[in-house]
């Protein structure tokens, strides 16, 4: 008997224990790279690119962008002016909930505006200050009443300000609301670990749940573009971020990987401490001809060469060269080394020292560099210091900046672009630029609604933008994701974003 028994165990130990099928790639997690961990998840509050790359996927607006930046339907099904264009009356999307359970309504929506226009840690405030009015007209009907014509409200609300959160959330602590996020997406927020990773699973309650294939995604931070490279080619992640300009060519040679490609809003400008405290005492900050002289010593069409492969478009507008808002009359500069002495010269000055804080992304030190190597040349003894996005920002709003270089990833509108870094209270205008002549010139042109009757307006602003050059336009980036074969559906936008409908992983 004993025999026998130690037999069968001898037996059973020979035989492979069961092991589970392994997981289908449609079962998985699409895992994304982004360069620099997000700001807390609140719209309120927060202002960085890689927040709306992961808020967008668990957030619904009032209204969606389309590729070819068309104002569409998401949680508002339509909108219209009133004749004075002092209201706009949006209908509401019926029998959509929250991640929580809570009912998508009017009365939820017109909490989070008022959220949005009055909290006392809310960033939106100046982009709300035309809002004078939020109306609940029925459960699922909103009127917005301006105290004056607005057009860019509906740019306004295919954004932050139309991304509206559960109810339920709305009064706790602001630092609550950003820590467990609650939208009415496509994916709600499941865990977070600061500097490392977001994970986001899918919704079965989202209204148009049908359409998502993918079971969640998560996003892990890795702030250097070669290391994100190496793991989208190594298969440890499905979309890079941000792939770097230099890295199109190795990545578009891989037949396991794919370059998406989409032009973009966003723009690189580089911001001077003009009013912000004791650090804008500077020959920089005090005389825009040694602003000017900056720009003029800047290559900008061989610093796209060098660091960019060619990949990104030379700019000196807060408006992409070849875009309906671009003023033609101040084409991108050719640099001008003689013309940049001169312009010092009249300012009484022939070498300028100052330090210009960056980011620790890789290509950030190397555009860095290369500027620095060419200011140089007119006269610009300029030191670099690098630091986390988080730091630089504080930094920046603190005032303990002589020159930043930063980043926005642009709107469709061009209220959201030159206004928020050039106006008074523009949430951007960190070296507290202020022209009232200009503020005037970017509110009226918001006030009418067409290209052929804002021009003119925004033509001025720009002439005196480049006369002051509070801040230096050096290039707006190409949207570039290095995105694995294994994804099906991936379309990039302008904006930066990308939507998860239809997509899909193959084995």
């Amino acid at each position: 008997m004993r025999a026998f028994q130690w037999l069968a165990i001898a037996t059973l130990a020979a035989v492979p224990a069961l092991q589970p099928p392994p997981a289908r790639a449609a079962d998985l997690p699409l895992r994304v790279a982004l360069e620099f961990d997000p700001a807390p998840l609140d719209p309120a509050t927060d202002g960085s690119y890689t927040n709306r790359v992961v808020t967008s996927l668990m957030c619904d607006s009032l209204i969606d962008l389309t590729p070819d930046l068309q104002f569409v339907p998401e949680l508002a099904t339509s909108w219209e002016w009133s004749a004075d264009r002092l209201s706009l009356t949006l209908k509401l999307r019926a029998g959509v909930v929250f991640q929580d359970g809570a009912p998508f309504d009017a009365p939820a929506m017109a909490a989070n505006l008022q959220r949005y226009k009055t909290a006392a840690y809310s960033i939106r405030k100046a982009e709300m200050a035309a809002i004078s009015g939020i109306d609940v007209v029925d459960p699922l009907t909103l009127r917005i009443t301006l105290s004056r014509p607005y057009a860019p409200l509906i740019a306004l609300l295919a954004n932050r300000p139309g991304t509206p959160y559960s109810p339920k959330i709305l009064d706790l602590p602001r630092e609550q609301i950003s820590g467990h996020p609650v939208c009415a997406g496509p994916f709600s927020y499941k865990e977070r670990v600061a500097q490392d990773h977001i994970t986001l699973e899918r919704f079965p309650g989202y209204w148009n749940a049908a359409a998502i294939k993918l079971p969640g995604v998560v996003f892990r931070t890795i702030t250097d573009s070669n290391i994100r490279k190496v793991d989208l080619a190594a298969g440890a992640l499905d979309i890079a971020q941000h792939l770097s300009p230099t890295d199109v060519a190795s990545v578009s040679a891989n037949p396991k990987l794919r370059v998406a490609k989409s032009p973009s809003l966003g723009f690189v400008p580089i911001e001077f401490n003009v009013g912000n405290g004791k650090a804008a005492d500077t020959p920089l900050g005090r005389d825009p001809r040694v602003r000017q002289a900056f720009s003029m010593a800047i290559d900008r069409a061989a610093l796209n060469q060098v660091a960019f492969d060619g990949q990104y478009v030379p700019s000196n507008q807060m408006e992409a060269p070849g875009s309906a808002y671009f003023d033609t009359s101040h084409p991108v500069p050719a640099r001008d080394i003689e013309g940049a002495k001169k312009l010092l010269a009249a300012a009484g000055l022939s070498t300028v020292s100052f330090t210009l804080r960056t980011g620790t992304d890789p290509l950030d030190g190397q555009v860095a560099q290369i500027i620095q190597a060419m200011v140089k040349d007119a006269g610009f003894d300029m030191k670099i210091v690098s630091e986390d996005s988080a730091a630089l920002v504080a930094a920046t709003q603190a005032g303990n900046f002589e020159a930043t270089m930063l980043l926005w990833s642009g709107r469709a509108d061009p209220d959201g672009n030159a206004p928020i870094w050039l106006t008074c209270k523009g949430f951007t205008n960190w070296g507290h630029y202020c022209n009232p002549k200009l503020d005037d010139l970017y509110q009226q042109a918001s006030s009418f609604q067409t290209p052929a009757e804002r021009l003119p307006f925004y033509k001025q602003a720009t002439d005196i933008f480049l006369a002051d050059q509070p801040d230096v336009v050096i290039y707006h980036w190409s949207m570039l994701w290095g995105v694995s074969a294994k994804v099906q559906g991936f379309k990039g936008r302008p904006d930066g974003l990308w939507r998860p409908e239809a997509m899909a992983m193959t084995p």
